[in-house]
């Protein structure tokens, strides 16, 4: 099946009479079971061990799994709580004490103060490198990396990495490579078919598309995705709520047809802000304009919603912006119905998240300037997007 269709059968129940169409929801946190049926300890857990506790498994929970999975070409998926408990919990499976993590210089701000304050409290070595530059990435390999964790397009600037190249970078050097694909979504690119070993989701966002429950994913191979539920959600706990779940499949049902909406308003918003005068430089993969347009079109189906601008006077215009915009809302977040307007300064992120100094910090200026507009376009109508804008920004 495509997109479409698996973003709304993948793993469907029988089809029996008295069935319900929708996937029903299932709250409940226990499970009957026997004697001997399973083990109390979560280290007897079997691959076909019956429903037991909710932590440990759910149906809702697994439907969502199984439709994450089909959607990304993978074996297999496991849900969190959120994208944040996706991420740490990864990161924490895959990496012990004398490892090295190879990380995206700009990647989701929570990932990057986690690596850098968590995991390095733990012993595992973290380093920073501009994932666009396979040469930069080669040369930052070391014996003990056991890990390249990328995103791309990159929260908040929007620059890319070649994920095929990573992933033969990485395994050369004996690792394995972890793509965050929020932003991207299984409709525009599938990073397990790039050679990805781990594909991680924030599912707040796109795949929701509501803006009304959190929840995260990592999807790759079956045994992986199973040592990682022992630990990472049965013992760290990070486990979704079955309601949450529930709500993020119904977003999944219509995820390719609002991807679609999303790129065309965000084409349509890039393409005004690009011949606006106040505005300095615009970034979306789908501009020609873009320093990665060429990758974009080889990796990505959609080039997703997401725009980000710069301009001067920047702390000034976030003040007017949030001031005076009425379509647009100034929140943080993406991916929702509504179109979502947020200033990101430079040297917040910079001192606080990316913690980059010298030639790496002068790189992130030299791409976006003092501060970073990010722009999630929703599903307005794009000339009422454009209109709110051009008064705003007067």
């Amino acid at each position: 099946m495509r997109p479409a269709t698996l973003a709304i059968h993948a793993a469907a129940p029988a089809r029996e009479i008295g069935t319900p169409v929708t996937p029903p929801l299932v709250t409940a946190t226990s499970f009957h079971t026997d004697p001997d049926a399973i083990g109390f300890s979560a280290n007897d857990l079997g691959a076909e061990a019956p429903l037991f506790y909710t932590r440990w498994g759910n149906p809702t929970v697994a439907l969502l799994e199984q439709r994450l999975a089909a959607l990304e070409g993978g074996e297999a998926a496991l849900a969190f709580a959120s994208g944040m408990a996706a991420a740490a919990g990864l990161l924490l499976h895959r990496l012990s004490p004398g490892s090295h993590l190879l990380l995206g210089d700009v990647c989701y701000a929570g990932v990057a103060e986690f690596a850098q304050e968590t995991l390095a409290r733990y012993g595992v070595s973290v380093s920073t490198v501009d994932m666009s530059d396979p040469g930069a990435v080669a040369a930052a390999m070391r014996p003990e990396t056991r890990l390249l964790h990328v995103e791309t397009p990159a929260n908040p600037i929007l620059k890319l990495a070649d994920i095929t190249a990573l992933a033969g970078i990485a395994h050369a050097g004996g690792a394995e490579l972890s793509v965050d694909s929020t932003l991207a979504t299984p409709v525009a690119t599938r990073p397990l078919e790039l050679g990805a070993d781990w594909v991680v989701h924030s599912l707040t966002k796109y795949a929701c598309g509501h803006g009304d429950a959190l929840g995260g994913a990592v999807i790759g191979r079956a045994g992986g995705i199973d040592a990682l539920r022992k630990e990472a959600v049965i013992h760290l706990g990070g486990a979704i709520s079955p309601f949450a779940a529930w709500l993020i499949l119904r977003g999944l049902e219509t995820l390719p047809a609002r991807m679609a909406l999303h790129e065309a308003n965000a084409g349509a918003v890039a393409r005004f802000l690009e011949g606006h005068p106040r505005i300095r430089r615009v970034y979306w993969p789908g501009l020609e304009s873009h320093p990665h347009h060429a990758l974009a079109r080889r990796q990505m189906r959609n080039f997703s919603g997401m725009v980000s601008f710069s301009a001067d006077g920047d702390k000034a215009l976030a003040r007017q912006l949030a001031a005076r915009l009425k379509v647009w809302t100034y929140a943080v977040s993406l991916g929702k119905a509504q179109s979502l307007a947020f200033h990101i300064p430079s040297e917040d992120v910079l001192r606080a998240s990316f913690r980059l100094e010298g030639k790496a910090a002068q790189a992130y200026r030299d791409w976006t300037g003092e501060g970073t507009f990010r722009l999630s376009v929703g599903l307005e109508d794009p000339r009422d997007l454009i209109e709110d804008l051009e008064r705003a920004l007067g």
